[in-house]
């Protein structure tokens, strides 16, 4: 194997690498998002954690961060509770960075 071929290697490994950390990332954060949420709604206990999976279920409907925050706006608006989407974006990216640590650490 070519030096070369070695360095192509290591390249694709470590961006596997990156991207399971990413997927793992951004189902954690959307999970603690869901625990947020539920709260925000006065879902508490076992109905707290379901809801916080629903969350995660959310987001493989499509690409990108627009399923989540569908959803949630909707089941706000379903309980009239007043949270803006500016909110719930300022959210997500806080606990992006958390889920993101978390990862890294290995917890």
């Amino acid at each position: 194997m070519s030096e070369f071929d070695k360095r192509q290697e290591g390249f694709e490994k470590k961006y596997a690498l990156d991207e399971e950390q990413k997927f793992k990332a951004e189902a954690r954060r959307n999970r603690l998002l869901g625990l947020w949420a539920a709260e925000k709604l006065g879902i508490t206990g076992d109905a707290a954690t379901a809801y916080a999976k629903e969350v995660v279920a959310a987001d493989f409907e499509e690409a990108g961060d627009a399923d989540v925050l569908r959803k949630l706006t909707a089941d706000f608006a379903a309980k009239n509770v007043v949270v803006t989407e500016q909110a719930i974006r300022a959210k997500m990216s806080e606990l992006l960075a958390v889920a993101a640590a978390e990862v890294k650490a290995g917890k």
